[in-house]
């Protein structure tokens, strides 16, 4: 499918559809689909609709373009890029793929995402590790909490980047040294930062991360990717293969007998199934174009510009900060909450009632804007709080 071109030079709200008279500050829950890539999606149901019309390319090409897009856009390489469902896809192939010894530990800090408790959960059950609460010592989960709580038998330490309930940015670095100084893995969730954030994965020291897609990359609900470090490829058992993962998969009339099937080098043996999914992937694409042709470091400027303006204006509402103070421990949004937080869900309830549209996480709303946003919608925001 030929991408469209898009020039969204200042105004990037004209690349979104109509939001009815919603002021949208919601990207860390949903981000809107653009409308090239609502196009996209469009064209691929009509190739449903007209299986004839289906280009081969669909079923390789296509996926094989969103692994070279990933991973530009992170700092990686495309052959260390599976593409998924989402971040619990990622997650899920990480604990089936790792063989588990009497002992295994895997810490998650108090708060995580749920995903993060519930993919260890049938193998904590099972008797095949042990999950360790890290609990904070502070206001957020730093890296000296889930250092202290490293030992001989911790396996992985799955952890976000960028925290869903108060936006606490992680140390990754300082993590994963540690980690790698007993054999473990550190299992970086990048769900709430890839695509509003520069990055690269390299310079996190990660050994595998996963990410869902519909939310900073705008891409649509079940897509996402898995990140394994080319060094921990081989050193992950394998877990089940979709045939399209295969060596000589492209070729598939002519695959060997079963005895001599063999995975595709690199990450690609985690696709998920049916990654000729191509109604989401061709919007995913098209979504990681606009992405791309923006660039992520002018995103977070705009995100970056539009936050600073709230924070100044916040002591007018009477609202705290419920992030970190310091911009570089923070991921590419804030949380606020009323001065006494359990007050906090009538401001949510009055911001609903207003059409201004933010999230409620643990007595704190969530105020995540993107690039279709603008000062004015900040000052919507601010309006309704102190009125």
């Amino acid at each position: 499918m030929a991408n469209e071109t898009v020039t969204l030079a200042t105004d990037y709200r004209t690349g979104f559809a109509d939001f009815e008279g919603v002021t949208y500050l919601n990207a860390a829950l949903q981000g809107p689909l653009p409308l090239v890539a609502a196009r996209a999606a469009q064209e691929a149901l009509e190739w449903k609709k007209h299986p004839y019309r289906l280009p081969d390319s669909a079923y390789f090409e296509l996926p094989d373009r969103i692994r070279e897009k990933v991973a530009r856009l992170i700092g990686a390489r495309p052959v260390e890029i599976a593409v998924t469902t989402g971040a619990s896809a990622g997650l899920a192939a990480v604990a089936a793929a790792i063989d588990w010894r009497p002992g295994d530990e895997v810490l998650v800090g108090r708060g995580e995402f749920p995903a993060h408790f519930s993919t260890w959960l049938r193998y904590e059950q099972a008797g095949k590790l042990r999950v360790r609460v890290v609990e904070p010592r502070g206001s957020f989960i730093s890296a000296d909490d889930y250092i202290e709580q490293i030992g001989p038998h911790t396996r992985v330490v799955s952890a976000s980047l960028v925290r869903f309930d108060n936006g606490a940015r992680l140390d990754a670095r300082r993590v994963a040294q540690a980690c790698e100084k007993v054999g473990a893995a550190l299992l970086l969730d990048l769900s709430q930062c890839t695509g509003a954030v520069a990055m690269n994965i390299r310079d996190l020291g990660a050994s595998m991360a996963v990410c869902s897609g519909y939310k900073w990359f705008l891409g649509p609900y079940g897509t996402g990717f898995f990140w394994v470090a080319s060094e921990w490829t081989e050193r992950l058992p394998l877990g089940a293969v979709y045939f399209m993962a295969l060596e000589g998969a492209h070729n598939f009339n002519s695959m060997p007998t079963a005895g001599n099937l063999h995975p595709a080098p690199g990450a690609r043996r985690w696709d998920s199934a049916e990654t000729g999914n191509f109604t989401n992937l061709a919007a995913l694409d098209s979504s990681l174009d606009l992405v791309q042709r923006i660039g992520v470091e002018a995103i977070q400027r705009h995100i970056d510009a539009l936050v600073a303006g709230l924070l100044d204006r916040l002591p007018d509402t009477g609202c705290v900060l419920a992030s970190p103070a310091e911009r570089e421990r923070r991921g590419p949004y804030v949380c606020i909450s009323a001065r006494d937080r359990r007050d906090t869900p009538a401001l949510y309830e009055k911001l609903r009632a207003a059409q201004v549209s933010v999230s409620l996480r643990d007595n704190a709303l969530r105020i995540s804007p993107h690039i279709y946003n603008a000062p004015e919608d900040i000052s919507r925001l601010l309006q309704v709080l102190t009125a």
